[in-house]
């Protein structure tokens, strides 16, 4: 059984939407070390969403702006958790909010952590099925907040690894939810050859 665990959690510094916190742990050989973390402030985690459109079986991504990466970033509509809010009621307001797109939550993952040496952040991948006849999908308009731009992308799944090498290739980061899934889909291509 590991000896490892936390022991003491302090705030270091914090802004309007982050904090460090300076971690005291012992490991599991029992000595006593320090780690340094971000966390957010005013949210329960993230959604990260799947979202196929049908019957054409499109993947929705997004490209946008992050400072972070100092550049635009190809990933899946996403969003911070409200207070009192679940994932999947998160997922449609920020798929509605960032694409214009309405859907039907269709499966909620556990949270997942996205970056667990940096931060204590979970991310719930929500799927979602977007019927793209639906009235409510025909005339799309987005509803962006303060400084918020994204460009929408609807990608068939067979064809995703290579729009994601293409956009690389033109300077575009990629987050790894979207490569991570982009390979899997790949191997599921590639053995029911």
């Amino acid at each position: 059984m590991s000896k490892a665990k936390t022991v003491s959690r302090k705030k270091i510094a914090s802004g309007k939407w982050l904090s460090l916190e300076k971690i005291s742990y012992v490991d599991h050989y029992g000595s006593r070390r320090d780690w340094e973390c971000s966390t957010r402030i005013r949210s329960r985690g993230a959604v990260a969403i799947i979202a196929i459109l049908k019957p054409s079986g499109r993947i929705m991504l997004v490209r946008q702006f992050r400072p972070p990466s100092d550049g635009w970033t190809i990933e899946f509509p996403a969003g911070l958790i409200d207070r009192n809010e679940k994932p999947g009621t998160t997922a449609r307001r920020e798929l509605y909010e960032e694409t214009g797109y309405s859907g039907k939550v269709t499966g909620v993952g556990r949270p997942l952590f996205s970056s667990p040496g940096m931060s204590g952040e979970t991310v719930h991948l929500v799927r979602m099925e977007i019927k793209e006849n639906a009235p409510e999908n025909r005339d799309v308009k987005t509803s962006f907040d303060d400084g918020e731009h994204l460009e929408t992308f609807l990608v068939p799944l067979k064809e995703l690894m290579k729009f994601l090498e293409k956009s690389h290739r033109k300077g575009d980061r990629l987050d790894a939810k979207v490569v991570c899934f982009a390979t899997g889909m790949n191997i599921q291509y590639i053995y029911k050859k």
